[in-house]
């Protein structure tokens, strides 16, 4: 809340240099912020009497994005890469998806392991769960197995992610 919008009786107020100038009235301290030519703003609402401070509102604004801006620039987002692979693929193409799987862990990101089933393939579940086995075996060094191998409908997957 700004200047006008402040209706409480008695507010604490704080002078734009950041020092005290007590508790007063809500007129008062608007006659205070408009002969600084500032604004009053409601800076802690909950306290008793509420703290107000008078400070150029657009400024204030703007620092208060520019901080928000700044903690969203220091998240890190943590993506989800898939790597597919059928039940009856060979040494040298796993060995290329599980170089790839290592390149995205690497990066910092999750790998998801997706063992896709297609037709009679269906039948073979059990015997195919080896190859998910064998890849977090080839990525034991820089991976960590989060979420086990699970079957959901025609694909059984499992997570990974890097070793701390």
């Amino acid at each position: 809340m700004i200047n006008e919008q402040i209706r409480d009786r008695e507010v604490r107020v704080i002078s734009e240099a950041g020092e005290q100038l007590g508790i007063m009235s809500a007129r008062e301290a608007m006659k205070l912020a408009e002969e600084a030519q500032l604004d009053l703003v409601k800076i802690a609402p909950k306290a008793q009497p509420p703290v107000c401070k008078i400070i150029d509102y657009g400024k204030y604004k703007y620092e208060l994005a520019r901080k928000e801006k700044e903690a969203r620039k220091k998240q890190k987002t943590v993506e989800v890469k898939e790597v597919r692979l059928s039940p009856n693929i060979d040494t040298n193409d796993l060995n290329t998806k599980v170089n790839n799987a290592k390149k995205f862990l690497t990066k910092g990101n999750k790998v998801k392991v997706t063992l896709r089933f297609r037709g009679r393939e269906m039948a073979h579940v059990q015997q195919s769960k080896h190859i998910l086995d064998d890849v977090a075996q080839m990525l034991a060094d820089v991976a960590v197995v989060e979420k086990p191998a699970k079957l959901e409908g025609r694909n059984m997957s499992m997570v990974l992610t890097e070793k701390r």
